[in-house]
């Protein structure tokens, strides 16, 4: 147990059910492809009181804040009342613990308007953060010094991470075990758990947007299709003439179903796949760019710092292990 990674989850009176389980079910389940789990995830409450949820019944925790002070990542569910969505402020005890987390290097984050508690704690000043556009208004009318970005799915600012509502919570979980134990595992969570294995963090929130009707959603067999040949030069035309619509209705379509443009789909599925590669092959970055549809080197090392800041050999320094040579 002393060498796996230790996640709180600090429940506070009014949580959502949702957001605790996705913390509790994603980390729960990632393992390595032995089967060893990759986290203990333990569940906590202010004086290990039990607390009352958002639906009605009350959650009766095994642990107080005190497993706060060893955890490596604490995570905040997301709250539907109390003190940090009514007056902006928070029980001392739990914004000690999180603070004092942050201070002796832990991860901290948030799931959906858990980020009201971490602004509450003074956690979110000055940083960019996110959380439920439902309740954007009222997060800016509480904590005007955050930089609020209510249009993202998830926010990674290092050691403080926040989460837009309810399923962008799994995103970000997802995010945080990729970027812990590499993409097999974090794909293995995403599939004992049934989800999608990876939407990016700044893909835009779902705001009152009118859904397609079931048989005008008919672009899933594209993108499997598209998946498979990541490495062809592949078009808009291309994508299009494979559903057999028009280019103009493919794209409208596409967005409609994904949030994105066919365009920005691709090439995440591109620098997701060389992620992937780089974590779990020895193979030359020229041809992780070429199986990845990136082209050359030069494109994916790009395409990698644009969107995780670093070049691909630190990238997989960060995953590939090697094996210490015996002493002679």
């Amino acid at each position: 147990m002393t060498d796996k990674h230790l996640v709180a989850v600090v429940v506070l009176d009014g949580v959502v059910p949702f957001d605790l389980g996705t913390a509790t079910q994603l980390f729960g389940t990632a393992r390595d492809e032995q089967g060893h789990r990759k986290y203990t995830t333990l569940v906590c409450t202010p004086g290990r009181q039990p607390v009352r949820t958002a639906a009605g019944y009350q959650v009766v925790p095994d642990h107080g804040l005190e497993i706060t002070e060893r955890a490596d990542t604490v995570v905040v569910p997301g709250i539907h009342a109390g003190d940090p969505v009514e007056t902006g402020t928070v029980d001392p005890a739990v914004g000690k613990a999180l603070n004092d987390a942050l201070a002796r290097g832990a991860r901290v984050m948030s799931i959906c308007t858990g980020a009201f508690v971490l602004a509450a704690a003074g956690l979110l000043d000055q940083r960019p953060a996110t959380t439920h556009w439902w309740w954007a208004d009222r997060f800016r009318e509480l904590y005007p010094d955050v930089k609020l970005d209510p249009d993202v799915l998830f926010i990674d600012d290092g050691d403080v991470l926040t989460s837009a509502g309810v399923g962008a919570g799994i995103d970000l979980c997802l995010h945080v075990i990729r970027t812990d134990f590499g993409s097999d595992v974090a794909n293995r969570a995403a599939r004992r758990s049934v989800v999608p294995p990876w939407r990016e963090g700044g893909q835009a929130q779902y705001i009152e947007r009118p859904l397609p009707r079931v048989a005008d959603t008919t672009t899933a067999g594209t993108r499997t299709w598209a998946l498979e040949r990541l490495a062809e030069p592949l078009t808009l035309q291309d994508l299009a003439a494979h559903a057999t619509m028009s280019v103009r209705t493919f794209t409208r379509r596409f967005r409609e179903e994904t949030g994105v443009s066919p365009a920005r789909w691709l090439l995440q599925q591109r620098v997701d796949h060389a992620r992937m590669l780089l974590e779990s092959t020895d193979l030359a970055v020229e041809v992780v760019a070429r199986r990845s549809g990136l082209g050359t080197a030069t494109s994916l090392r790009q395409h990698l710092q644009t969107t995780i800041g670093v070049a691909p050999s630190a990238y997989r320094r960060t995953f590939r292990v090697v094996p210490e040579r015996p002493e002679r």
